[in-house]
């Protein structure tokens, strides 16, 4: 079997990432991506994604500022692992509570070492990007993904109180060299 790697999002694993869009679901997670409406427009919702005009997280209102973002898939095989996103720049929402990065893996995935592989992999494409130094933000009950981000070598900044808007999080930086 070949090794994990990232690559940009292609019609060759529609079959793997619907089913990882249906765990998702499972667990209650970005309900706002349509299993229809994906399945039925695959081609269009991945050329959307390469061209960065499709985001795979929670819209943001109106009133946030959208930034660049380019979007990787962890595979290995044929399989769709996860996806990890880099956002060109950060903008005031961004800087409190998304980051340059966001990594996700599928849920039937998780605990086999790809949350590392994941970050490991991507943090050389940042840097490609011109980021320097990464922001991260991470919900401090989410333990798995505090121990990805500090293991990646990733310091602890500040711990942000939730707002009406908002939730509670942890902000690292990771050095992207």
């Amino acid at each position: 079997m070949s090794a994990s790697k990232l690559v940009k999002p292609s019609l060759e694993h529609k079959e793997s990432y619907l089913d990882a869009l249906r765990e998702f679901h499972e667990e209650g997670r970005y309900d706002f991506l349509k299993y229809d409406e994906i399945e039925a427009n695959f081609e269009q919702f991945i050329q959307e994604l390469n061209d960065g005009n499709r985001h795979l997280h929670k819209p943001y209102a109106d009133w946030v500022e959208p930034v660049p973002e380019t979007i990787l898939w962890l595979v290995k095989s044929d399989k769709f692992i996860g996806t990890f996103n880099i956002r060109h720049r950060l903008n005031w929402h961004l800087e409190k509570w998304g980051g340059h990065v966001n990594f996700v893996i599928r849920p039937s995935m998780r605990g086999k070492g790809f949350g590392k592989k994941i970050l490991q992999k991507g943090m050389p494409f940042t840097c490609y990007l011109g980021i320097d130094r990464a922001l991260l933000t991470v919900s401090p009950v989410n333990e798995a993904a505090i121990k990805i981000v500090e293991f990646c070598g990733a310091e602890l900044q500040d711990e942000l109180a939730e707002t009406d808007q908002f939730p509670l999080r942890r902000r690292y930086w990771l050095d992207c060299s």
